[in-house]
């Protein structure tokens, strides 16, 4: 990995973007809908992955983060969760959640811990990914931006 990797905006109906989330077998359903950002990311020119936020307020939902079968195992995507948590934390989040039925353990690692449900603002639990895209067996997770030192990858310089 050649350092910070290039972030570019997509369109949700680009065919990429929703040929790679059908792969890893993420929700494509909402794409379309209002409030979701998404994002390619790229090195030297090649694609690395892609990955989505949704803002609430002072909160932000981290969702469609993949990375390309032929570019893992490089740290990717760790550099594509970093790139996104520092975005959402200058979109003006402070607590950052996702849903993952497969990627406990990667996530946390990154710091993430999971929480209750019921524990998370209602903007949160009102998204389409947590009433019925994502199934009920996926666990919530969450990471702050207080005690930044540490969580080193909430740190925005």
């Amino acid at each position: 990995m050649s350092g910070e990797l290039d972030q570019q905006p997509v369109s949700s109906a680009d065919e990429d973007l929703r040929t790679a989330l059908q792969a890893a077998q993420l929700p494509t359903d909402d794409l379309d809908e209002d409030g979701r950002s998404f994002f390619q990311f790229t090195d030297r020119s090649a694609t690395i992955g892609y990955g989505g936020l949704e803002h609430y307020g002072d909160c932000a939902l981290l969702r469609s983060l993949v990375v390309l079968p032929q570019q893992r195992g490089h740290g990717y995507g760790e550099a594509i969760t970093r790139q996104l948590l520092v975005q959402a934390t200058r979109g003006g989040a402070d607590t950052i959640y996702l849903l993952t039925d497969s990627a406990i353990p990667f996530f946390e690692r990154l710091g993430f811990a999971r929480v209750d449900r019921a524990t998370a603002p209602a903007a949160i639990l009102q998204t389409r990914q947590a009433t019925g895209l994502c199934p009920a067996s996926a666990a919530l997770l969450t990471k702050t931006a207080q005690g930044e030192k540490s969580c080193p990858l909430l740190n925005v310089t």
